[in-house]
């Protein structure tokens, strides 16, 4: 074998080796504990918390129970009515972000990331202090006699939708930002110039070439919200629950893990249905973009 020979299989053989880490990284921290989850998910739970692995499926079936289907279409809603709202409110912030220049542009993308610089329990629990009966809302509205007595602001729907809409904003506004700034502003000028309307340009220029950091947010924002139970947890009451705060309880306080394994399971089935749709867009893209 001569030397160039020896020099392109020493680099070939270099490539995967400096890949061995993240493999290492994915398959103790992520395979690993899937397939521990999977198995454990087909266990009987023992008297004092423990487990024994006898392969049934006694776990998925109780898991359909109309309380717990329930409780994963309150989970359902909560995660679309978020997104949809996040959508909604965020896009605008993105777009007006994106078409801003200078120091301007700066400030505002440092605001939607300052959140991030605080812990994410001091963030949830200071809505106690906004919406409470004494909060800030109630306590300028009764002063300004608007009211004589309190709205029921906390421990409801309300309270649960405006803290995930408030946590996971910024997951939709970043991608987009990304997005509309990939955009060619000649194409935008392109339109302008061949007598398209602002409004016609927008939704027939700007908003399906703006589609990629749309489908991220989306994505983004919906699965950690199917997942989310900090929030209902502090901002929600006992009908607030989403299946989150049931897993949660199986594992810390019931110490039934092979039926928080079940729940965990088909939560990560549900998960799967937006990536698998996201991944297909984007090879979908990726295919018109080459071609």
């Amino acid at each position: 074998m001569d030397t160039s020979s020896q020099n392109n299989l020493l680099y070939r053989s270099s490539k995967y080796y400096l890949l061995l880490p993240s493999y290492f990284w994915v398959i103790v921290f992520f395979i690993l504990p899937l397939i521990l989850l999977f198995t454990i998910s087909f266990a009987s739970k023992q008297t004092y918390g423990g487990y024994e692995i006898n392969f049934h499926l006694d776990n998925y079936a109780r898991a359909i129970d109309p309380i717990y289907l329930k409780i994963a279409i309150r989970t359902f809603f909560y995660s679309i009515t978020t997104t949809i709202f996040c959508f909604l409110l965020g896009y605008p912030i993105a777009y007006y972000i994106s078409f801003t220049d200078g120091f301007k542009k700066v400030v505002l993308m440092f605001l939607i990331l300052l959140p991030f610089w605080t812990n994410f329990l001091i963030r949830v629990y200071s809505w106690n202090t906004i919406l409470g009966s004494y909060g800030l809302i109630n306590s300028s509205l009764i002063s300004l006699g608007v009211i004589d007595t309190p709205f029921d602001l906390l421990n409801n729907y309300i309270s649960v939708n405006i803290g995930l809409l408030y946590g996971e904003l910024p997951y939709m506004v970043l991608p987009i930002v990304a997005s509309i700034d990939r955009i060619d502003r000649s194409i935008l000028e392109a339109s302008s110039d061949l007598g398209a309307s602002k409004y016609y340009t927008f939704f027939n220029v700007t908003l399906p070439l703006s589609m990629p950091g749309i489908i991220s947010g989306v994505v983004f924002v919906l699965i950690p919200t199917l997942g989310q139970f900090v929030i209902p947890d502090l901002l929600g009451g006992n009908d607030s629950f989403m299946i989150g705060n049931i897993i949660t309880n199986q594992f810390i306080v019931v110490r039934d893990w092979p039926f928080g394994s079940t729940l965990s399971v088909y939560m990560m089935g549900f998960v799967m249905i937006p990536l698998y749709l996201y991944l297909r867009y984007s090879k979908l893209s990726l295919n018109s973009v080459i071609s």
